[in-house]
């Protein structure tokens, strides 16, 4: 009995090593984008380097994010000034997270890739969209890396600066700005005790969904559908977070961002989401699994010396 329970337990414990070596193992940057192909239409892709990286980790980052030719690329710096002139930030922040940016033909839709999502500590592939359809990316690849364990935030600066280095792709500096200030709230929900980062763009993907069937006109209208969004996913905010939920989506109405343009992409992103969110609670099933084996393998091996 006992040797089946070992024989058992080497092999749970050599598919949790599977499990566990291959979650820190580095995806692939996005093979959509063939640099042997030029884009005549868009240009080539753009690669954005946080200004703190040294010479041999932008040579890992540019490995990381798949560019086999520098001159098939065009390739930028994104700076502390650039954290001010973009998202108000601090001059004096040290940048790494680097993104690599592939502009697509309306309706192919945003793809976010973190190429090393152990190094990216706070923002979620959803995080990402979710800010980038603010500010008004609606159809690219974006690839994101940094050697080193980073928030996220300064690759969502450098995609900003990608576009305004394009040929007619400036963005609206205002939606940028609060398309920071989405990304702020939602790094900062996800610390809240009851709340994870899947729960938090679930929240703000369904309240832009809203917002999409409804065209709300008043700030009112806007608390009314952010009550009814907390409330039908069980989410509890403190005042002050649900007041800032309220600021932050108001200003978005203010600045009259159409979210019906990107229906189908919220729609896919709220499926991505709910896949997320599925498979934690699968893990967590599988844990609990795993935690009933050892006690169970634990009170067998106690009995024979009992």
């Amino acid at each position: 009995m006992i040797v089946k329970r070992i024989l058992k337990f080497t092999a749970l414990i050599s598919l949790i090593a599977i499990v566990i070596g291959g979650a820190t193992l580095p995806v692939l940057a996005s093979n959509d984008n063939d640099e042997d192909v030029i884009n005549e239409k868009y240009g080539p892709p753009i690669i954005v380097y946080g200004e703190a990286l040294s010479d041999q980790q932008k040579a890992e980052v540019r490995n990381l994010l798949g560019v086999k030719d520098s001159s098939k690329v065009k390739e930028i710096v994104v700076t502390g000034k650039d954290l001010v002139t973009y998202i108000d930030g601090d001059e004096h922040s040290n940048m790494y997270s680097s993104a690599k940016i592939t502009r697509k033909d309306t309706g192919e839709g945003l793809v976010i890739n973190q190429v090393t999502p152990d190094n990216i500590t706070e923002v979620t592939d959803e995080m990402y969209a979710n800010a980038l359809l603010t500010a008004g990316i609606e159809d690219a690849i974006v690839d994101v890396a940094s050697p080193v364990k980073v928030t996220g935030h300064s690759a969502l600066v450098g995609i900003y600066k990608a576009y305004d280095e394009g040929e007619g792709t400036a963005l609206d500096k205002d939606r940028t700005q609060v398309a920071n200030q989405e990304l702020n709230l939602a790094t900062r929900l996800a610390k809240k005790e009851g709340l994870d980062q899947d729960k938090v763009s679930e929240l703000l993907t369904e309240i832009k969904k809203e917002i999409a069937a409804q065209n709300p006109a008043t700030k009112e209208e806007i608390e009314k559908i952010i009550d009814e969004k907390l409330k039908s996913l069980e989410i509890q905010l403190s005042p002050e977070d649900r007041q800032l939920l309220v600021d932050l989506f108001n200003k978005m109405r203010d600045l009259n961002i159409n979210f019906d343009n990107v229906k189908t992409q919220l729609e896919n992103l709220s499926t991505d989401i709910q896949k997320r969110i599925e498979e934690a609670v699968g893990d967590k099933g599988f844990l609990e699994l795993v935690s009933n084996f050892f006690k169970e393998l634990i009170d067998s091996i106690k009995s024979i010396f009992s």
